[in-house]
């Protein structure tokens, strides 16, 4: 079949149509198009026209330019895209410009307007017709899905209730309201649980967030800091009674309220009032920001001059908003409380105290932040030795700070063992093991049992006598070491395999000899600068011979102006030795004479230190013990070692790798009693094996012969 104007049989051409026929279609058009025609002159004024609305007599628009009859609020814009259109013949589709549909003041609409030219039978331009279609509701259905786009992404990507505020306020001004003000229990930003609705008059809400850009003179706006009106909202206040506030906090639903300077309740309350006037706002809504029954704030929406009053789907969408907001707030407000729990938890499991060290000074920083697994310690070890500590677990919250206690705990046992480094933390890896098999026997429904464990430890010990760190890692950053005439020193400590991880690899101990005043910065990965780089630690510890403490502080400081440590562990060590009026060192033989020998060089060494005769008594049985069994039961070669400091250290070294043990003898049993009264006489004793042999050591407290509390045998 052909196409009518084809010239196929029985069609007809245009030009042979009935006449009339193409005034009638012309009229039908301008008579029932739903969209609105315009027809232009050359002067784009109208020369027929078919409203959207009633304009008012058509006869009073003839004539008139198209920027006059919709009252367009860009005339200019609009006058030269007519313009071009007539001047070049491309049409215009779809462009969106802002007018009013009536003759009367009201709002503005928006309006799709698609231009063509058109051409007499010569071609040339002979006026325009404008095809115009009002789009306000599309625009605001769009307009209303991206702001809650807007609030969905602005509120849910924090934990933190102000960040949370002020994300709503970003993304609802100024494309849905003008001014908006968010008010939270003041008790909900403390980490409290929100009351159940409805909210009491007396309970303060606490202004979160607050900002607009309508009503305010520049001066206002400017010494505000740009918040618009917030400076007129009270940082804290209660609800008046007989409010669209206390009315919503009260049944927890929408109030939708026109203001004027006649509004009723203003009056009482003057904070509103003068908010209101600032921002010259004639629609005010309130929604409460409520979950599960409880109340955790106000949401207060304004929309000032020049906009719409609030309609029900605003309600709507307010109130999805809303829901959103009081979600994330309450996530927040259980983050920080569990943030908190946490942070205490490892406050009170790290050393509270760490007292004096036998020649070592110590010092730390502990920075807060998300992460509650950072770590550090120093123990004090026998022979005047010192154990350095810092680790740390990934992960946040109240487990977090539970694994770090367990595992704080575990190496302080290990090190009171006096195993070597590596020892230390080999071991210290098969208990971690042993957690992570607890964790992964846990019952699938356990939050518990799907979290990776993941943690990293640094173990290092300082002999002032042989001036030296054996230093042993387990996954984490290696130490920095500066001289005392502040060169970094260049270490290599092998890498041992991370706590909790599969790997099986042994741990290789670096020893590394250090000269008196050198600092030893044991620190956790959130003080390595860009790529891994400890060089902001090493530029800011330069000056070994400051404070520790101030060294400490330095190196916060040089953390990048960027850098936030997702809580972070520094310990600083400055080395020192034993002074040698505090030591006393003899070389034995191996005989039976030895004891006595023993004995009387003790007592020498301890009346010239001016210890009281409790303490020589005691200390001459020790040693009597612990060389009878060295010569009993080791080889030689013999020493003797006593050390004062806070306690009296006393020390036999020998060659034999065969420990004594702690027996009970039985009441008929001739020997096996000197450890037994070794222990009873000592605070502390203990075997610490070697590469050349094994030492016995005991420690005591000790009294000086003219304290007045001395006590004689």
């Amino acid at each position: 079949m052909a196409d009518a104007g084809t010239g196929g049989p029985g069609s007809r051409t245009w030009d042979e149509a009935p006449e009339g026929l193409a005034a009638a279609l012309l009229n039908r058009l301008f008579d029932q198009s739903a969209v609105g025609l315009h027809v232009l002159d050359t002067d784009l004024r109208l020369v027929r026209v078919n409203l959207l609305t009633d304009m008012g007599p058509v006869d009073r628009l003839l004539g008139r330019r198209f920027d006059e009859v919709y009252h367009v609020d860009a005339p200019q814009e609009a006058a030269e895209l007519l313009r071009e259109v007539l001047r070049t013949g491309v049409c215009v589709r779809g462009r969106l410009i802002r007018g009013r549909v009536t003759d009367t003041e009201g709002p503005l609409h928006s309006l799709s307007v698609s231009v063509y030219r058109l051409d007499d039978a010569a071609g040339r331009p002979i006026g325009l017709l404008a095809a115009v279609v009002d789009v306000t509701e599309q625009e605001k259905v769009q307009a209303r899905e991206r702001c809650l786009t807007a609030v969905r992404e602005g509120v849910g990507s924090s934990l933190d209730v102000a960040a949370i505020c002020q994300g709503f306020v970003d993304a609802v001004v100024p494309d849905f309201v003008d001014f908006a003000v968010i008010e939270v229990v003041d008790d909900v930003l403390r980490g409290a649980d929100p009351p159940l609705g409805p909210l009491d008059p007396d309970v303060p809400l606490r202004r979160a967030a607050g900002t607009g850009f309508r009503g305010l003179g520049a001066e206002e706006g400017e010494e505000n800091g740009g918040d618009g009106g917030a400076m007129h909202v009270p940082e804290t206040r209660r609800l008046a009674p007989r409010t669209p506030y206390a009315l919503a906090a009260s049944d927890l639903g929408v109030r939708v309220v026109l203001l004027d300077h006649d509004t009723p309740w203003l009056d009482s309350d003057p904070d509103a009032a003068r908010l209101i006037e600032a921002t010259c706002a004639h629609s005010l809504m309130v929604v409460p920001l409520t979950l599960r029954g409880t109340v955790l704030g106000l949401l207060s929406l304004y929309r000032c001059e020049g906009a719409e009053p609030f309609d029900e789907d605003d309600t709507g969408l307010a109130r999805a908003a809303a829901a959103r907001v009081a979600l994330s707030i309450d996530n927040a407000r259980r983050y920080e409380r569990d943030h908190v729990i946490a942070s205490t938890v490892q406050r009170r499991l790290l050393p509270q105290d760490h007292g004096p060290r036998t020649a070592v000074e110590t010092a730390h920083v502990l920075l807060a932040g998300r992460n509650s697994g950072s770590w550090f310690d120093t123990i004090a070890l026998s022979g005047g030795r010192t154990a350095l500590v810092i680790g740390t677990v990934a992960g946040r919250g109240l487990q977090t700070a539970i694994v770090m206690g367990q595992l704080r705990m575990v190496i302080q046992a290990l090190a009171d063992l006096d195993l070597e480094p590596d020892e230390v933390l080999a071991r210290f890896k098969d208990t971690a093991d042993r957690l992570a098999e607890e964790r992964a026997a846990l019952p699938p429904g356990d939050s518990l049992q799907q979290e990776t464990l993941t943690a990293t430890c640094m173990y290092g010990v300082y002999d002032p006598f042989s001036r030296t760190c054996t230093i042993t890692r387990a996954g984490h950053p290696e130490p920095v070491v500066i001289g005392p005439d502040g060169t970094p020193l260049d270490i290599d400590v092998p890498e041992g395999p991370g706590l909790f991880s599969a790997d099986a690899a042994p741990f290789a101990p670096a020893v590394v000899a250090l000269e008196e005043g050198s600092i030893l910065a044991f620190f956790t990965g959130s003080f390595l600068s860009g790529a891994g780089s400890s060089t902001g630690i090493q530029d800011a510890l330069a000056h070994p011979d400051a404070p520790l403490k101030e060294l400490c502080d330095r190196v916060v400081y040089a953390l990048p102006a960027d850098s936030h440590p997702d809580g972070a562990a520094l310990l600083l060590a400055r080395t020192g030795t034993v002074p040698a009026e505090h030591v006393a060192t003899w070389q034995l033989a191996h005989d039976r004479t030895t004891p006595s020998v023993a004995r009387e060089l003790v007592r020498e060494q301890l009346e010239a230190w001016k210890l009281d005769e409790e303490t020589v008594y005691a200390t001459e049985l020790i040693v009597s013990e612990l060389i009878t069994n060295a010569v009993r039961y080791g080889t030689p070669p013999l020493q003797l070692r006593l050390l004062l400091d806070r306690t009296l250290t006393c020390e036999v070294h020998d060659s034999s790798s065969v420990a004594p043990h702690l027996r009970h003898a039985r009441t008929v049993d001739e020997g096996g009693r000197g450890l037994f009264i070794v222990s009873q006489l000592a605070s502390h004793w203990g075997t610490r094996f070697s590469r050349d042999g094994k030492a016995l050591w005991t420690e005591q407290d000790v009294k000086r012969a003219e304290d007045p509390d001395a006590a004689g045998p």
